[in-house]
């Protein structure tokens, strides 16, 4: 049986109709065992990450900071570029709920930057005990235009102090015109203990 809306067929034997959806398309996994950083390259070790697609995301599972209170951050290099220091402004808010009952909503109040070019905060403050990790997803959106600013947004869930569920919702734009090709992962302090880091497209 069929889907049809306004006598277009949307769904037939289980199929979607042409044009009336994306793929996404598994690209590369990297795995951190003690890892300072985990990059993913453009043309390098089978990546692609230019204007193949419009649309890119990276999933995180099991991410594990080595230190207590680590950051796991990102940032990226224009084609050409290097140091991973592009300018971006984004804007954060976060949420918890403790074991104990406690919860809060607010502004990520230094998650945040104006301008800056520092590694930008995906899951402040991580714990590092064993049974401790993070997973979400980071969306980056046409990074190849010569054109347009390039946005991003990440959701995010992850232990904080052994016993808080925090919820971390990252949003901004990497402001060049120029494309963007490499992104890197790393912890704002010490290495990325464990964890899976897997790149899509989206056409």
């Amino acid at each position: 049986m069929g889907l049809i809306s306004a006598a277009t067929t949307i769904f037939d034997a289980g199929s979607m109709s042409a044009g009336l959806g994306g793929n996404m398309t598994f690209i590369k996994k990297l795995t951190a065992s003690s890892s300072g950083t985990l990059t993913f390259h453009n043309g390098a070790s089978g990546v692609v990450l230019d204007n193949t697609y419009k649309e890119y995301v990276f999933t995180f599972k099991n991410i594990h900071p080595a230190s207590d209170d680590a950051s796991f951050t990102f940032q990226t290099n224009a084609v050409g570029a290097s140091g991973f220091n592009e300018t971006i402004t984004s804007t954060a808010f976060r949420t918890y709920h403790s074991e104990g009952g406690s919860t809060n909503l607010s502004y990520g109040s230094g998650s945040d930057q104006a301008q800056g070019t520092a590694f930008q905060i995906l899951m402040p403050y991580m714990d590092n005990d064993n049974d401790s990790n993070g997973g979400g997803s980071l969306h980056l959106f046409n990074p190849s235009s010569t054109t347009f600013a390039k946005h991003f947004i990440s959701r995010n869930q992850f232990v904080l102090n052994s016993s808080y569920s925090w919820g971390m919702f990252i949003s901004g734009y990497f402001n060049t015109t120029s494309a963007i090709d490499e992104i890197q992962f790393k912890m704002d302090s010490g290495n990325i203990d464990a964890g899976d880091i897997c790149l899509y497209g989206i056409a």
